[in-house]
């Protein structure tokens, strides 16, 4: 079963309500919680790609860790990135080796 997230409510709860509790009730805690259909290993498979093409770096830390956690390995997250630095652009796949050599070194 995934783990229950606050981060949604910890960093905006204040600020938006809303927003904060469907990020935590509803997309981490609904769609993420759906093994049966996914895995967390592939959820967080496609959820790396799609921040990495998108080139949203920020989001893509926290995503990386949870992609670690979810047994994608550093050789893996490697060919990932590579694989779509063909069709996400070199840039983003620069920025996001940066990334998870920091993550991945931990």
């Amino acid at each position: 079963m995934a783990e229950k997230q606050t981060a949604g409510r910890d960093k905006l709860g204040e600020f938006a309500p809303k927003f904060a509790e469907l990020n935590d009730d509803v997309l981490f805690g609904e769609v993420w919680s759906r093994e049966e259909e996914l895995s967390p290993r592939d959820r967080s498979m496609i959820t790396v790609a799609a921040l990495i093409t998108g080139g949203n770096f920020e989001q893509l830390t926290p995503h990386l860790h949870k992609a670690k956690a979810n047994g994608i390995t550093q050789e893996e997250i490697a060919e990932i990135i590579t694989h779509l630095s063909f069709y996400a652009g070199w840039p983003k796949a620069w920025s996001s080796f940066n990334i998870a050599k920091e993550i991945y070194k931990e």
